[in-house]
């Protein structure tokens, strides 16, 4: 790699490490905020780039590139603890070699809604996606939600990301979304996974619904999703042609405790069929679960 290209910052480590940093001011503490970037790793080594807002960090993996076209972007939150805050992008440095490092491009800042207010017929916090991190107007690759986020501090407020990899965040300007403005995709088979725990009932019955689809994004192939609630799961298949189109599904349960977690994740790996190093996979929208 000849290096940046102009906008960019190469976090590389010779010989210390390597941070960048800024200070948003006028942030309301207490309040959950995503953080919005390209990124993407510049040598074949296991690069990690650390985001912190102290006292909280955390770890993005980008050993694994989700597209072909170049950076990757991601989105990392954080609950402000003061109105001036420093965000730091640090490459921790463990590459074998010290010239390399993740590339960083363009980054933005969006205060999210949360804790949101309920809904009489939906238990589910943020069921439809709608409240998520901010997507660069010129970004057509989605936005990557990294791996182990908590509700808490999700960039996707109300959700847990609790997989290995990472899920993508859709937006309706590049994809075809099922219904409203955003979805998400899970584009890494059984290492990308999505949760949530609601508050329940015990032994209530409640209805979980759901929509799962393509983003007319070239993914093809026979899909499913897997959903899981208590001890009762449900596998929906779909079958892509990459051009768009969703479907309905459903999974009655009986909550056995006062918290039910409600998990998804696709059964099968899919790459796009013009860019077979693009991972992808089917979409999920419209997450509802009300008692019976």
């Amino acid at each position: 790699m000849d290096g940046p290209r102009p906008g960019q910052v190469h976090l590389h480590r010779p010989p210390i490490r390597r941070h960048v940093r800024c200070r948003p001011s006028g942030l309301k503490p207490g309040k959950l905020y995503s953080l919005t970037f390209s990124a993407t790793r510049s040598c074949a080594q296991d690069e990690v780039l650390r985001v912190s807002v102290p006292p909280i960090a955390g770890d993005v993996p980008m050993q694994t590139v989700y597209s072909s076209y170049g950076a990757d972007t991601y989105a990392w939150g954080f609950i402000a603890p003061a109105e001036t805050v420093r965000v730091s992008f640090h490459n921790e440095g463990v590459q074998e070699d010290p010239a390399c490092g993740p590339l960083l491009d363009a980054v933005a800042l969006k205060e999210l809604r949360f804790p949101m207010p309920p809904s009489p017929d939906n238990i589910v916090k943020n069921g439809g996606f709608e409240e998520g991190p901010h997507v660069f107007a010129n970004s057509t690759s989605g936005i990557l939600l990294p791996p182990k986020q908590q509700d808490h501090t999700s960039p996707l407020p109300g959700w847990i990301i609790e997989s290995l990899k990472a899920i993508r965040f859709l937006d309706g300007a590049h994809f075809s979304i099922p219904v409203g403005k955003y979805a998400v995709e899970l584009v890494a088979g059984r290492e990308s996974a999505i949760a949530q725990i609601l508050r329940t009932i015990p032994n209530k019955s409640y209805m979980l619904t759901f929509v799962i689809g393509d983003a007319k994004n070239g993914c093809h192939g026979n899909m499913m999703v897997q959903a899981f609630a208590t001890n009762a799961t449900v596998q929906v298949p779909y079958h892509s042609k990459g051009k768009g189109g969703s479907k309905s599904a459903s999974l009655k349960f009986v909550a056995t405790e006062k918290r039910t977690r409600i998990t998804f994740f696709a059964a099968y790996y899919h790459v796009k069929a013009f860019d077979t190093g693009s991972l992808c996979g089917p979409v999920l929208d419209q997450v509802k679960v009300r008692p019976l």
